[in-house]
């Protein structure tokens, strides 16, 4: 079958047109829920006299946390692998997505629970949304017990 110039010129330019203008309209519309990009979003935890320093990722769940800072909470150990703390209310799970990549030090969100999973050796664990990567105190983690927990963003 042959078609004529003008109607393949259109079904090219149709063609072009779905696979182009849907990933120009990713790009306008935001980035990707389940970002691990780090943003410039930093926070600052202290308990215990210590302080650890986390940069956040860009996604919409690590903006929600973000968003409702200053808190003041309570810190406590969970398992043999991390640290809890129970926020005032849940986040958006809009950033949730699969990563493999789990490693000790992430700031993770638990979507069951509505809780700050701070980890300090090794996870695998579902329903965990990434929210940062702690920078610097992360050591404090360590520190077994349960305190007050005050979480700022830094400036």
């Amino acid at each position: 079958m042959h078609l004529p110039a003008v109607n393949r010129r259109t079904l090219l330019g149709t063609a072009l047109a779905t696979t182009v203008l849907p990933r120009l309209a990713y790009g306008q519309q935001g980035r990707d829920p389940a970002s691990q990009e780090p943003s410039d979003m930093q926070i600052r935890m202290i308990f215990d006299g210590r302080t650890m320093t986390a940069t956040l990722y860009d996604n919409p769940s690590a903006r929600d946390f973000f968003s409702m800072l200053p808190l003041d909470l309570t810190i406590e150990d969970f398992s043999n692998n991390e640290k809890i703390a129970h926020l005032p209310r849940k986040l958006t799970e809009e950033g949730s997505g699969p990563f493999g990549n789990e490693k000790p030090y992430d700031l993770c969100y638990y979507m069951p629970w509505g809780n700050l999973a701070m980890f300090y050796a090794d996870y695998r664990h579902p329903g965990l949304i990434r929210l940062g990567r702690f920078d610097e105190g992360y050591e404090a983690l360590h520190v077994r017990g349960e305190f007050p927990l005050r979480i700022e963003a830094i400036a």
